[in-house]
């Protein structure tokens, strides 16, 4: 019996063992985004902005070939450098305001290439991922279909957005509604996985420009997880 019950339990450990490392970030995942080298400001959006959490739910592993979409200062394109670790690949797509520092940035992480034009430059079909965070509400469904170009079939998105409410000035507050983000989202042909709340917060009652100090940049964030299908 004692037998039967070790055998089990190597066969029930060896399993989740295999489950880990079939969707696992790279190793040194934490450990990189605490280094000195990474800007502190960077760090200090963390608690909000859940890294880890959010890697997680768009399935990011290591070694997969991932973009960054209008990267602006570059916080995600540091996590998904991470992320895939030195097998990977980051294509951070700073687009043409993109300047020395984000040229600096990519140099230091080394498994990152500045994107300074659009995403159709990067190429079609060739990313396993894609992040797309806070700019959607200056955007449109053309926006969305770059980035599902961008994506092999079967390649998996996140849509992130500071949510602004129906009647609001949104477009003076810099938010955007999520009604508006889904049907987009839709239109640009991608499956919506999972409406998360992941980033959610009752502390911002839409009402705020999103820079607003008594937020502290810490806004009321949807997030779609979307994925272009796999015979597309």
């Amino acid at each position: 019996m004692v037998t039967r019950t070790r055998s089990l339990g190597l066969v029930i450990g060896l399993l989740a063992g295999l489950l880990t490392s079939a969707h696992a970030v790279a190793p040194d995942f934490m450990e990189k985004l605490a280094a000195d080298a990474r800007p502190a400001e960077d760090k200090a959006r963390d608690g909000s902005r859940r890294p880890y959490q959010v890697m997680q739910l768009l399935d990011v592993q290591e070694g997969m070939t991932v973009v960054d979409v209008a990267a602006g200062g570059g916080w995600y394109t540091e996590v998904l450098s991470a992320a895939v670790g030195p097998r990977g690949k980051v294509f951070a797509q700073f687009g043409p305001r993109g300047d020395d520092d984000d040229r600096a940035r990519a140099a230091r992480l080394g498994n990152v290439e500045g994107v300074f034009e659009g995403v159709p430059t990067i190429g079609a079909n060739i990313a396993d991922r894609a992040v797309t965070a806070l700019t959607l509400h200056h955007r449109d469904t053309a926006f969305l279909r770059e980035i599902y170009d961008v994506l092999k079939p079967g390649g998996m998105a996140i849509v992130i957005d500071h949510e602004g409410s129906a009647g609001m000035n949104n477009e003076e507050l810099h938010r955007g509604v999520k009604a508006d983000a889904r049907r987009m989202i839709q239109e640009a042909g991608f499956e919506i996985v999972e409406d998360s709340d992941l980033l959610h917060t009752t502390a911002d009652d839409h009402s705020l420009h999103i820079m607003a100090p008594e937020l502290g940049r810490d806004t009321d964030r949807f997030l779609f997880l979307v994925r272009k299908p796999a015979g597309n």
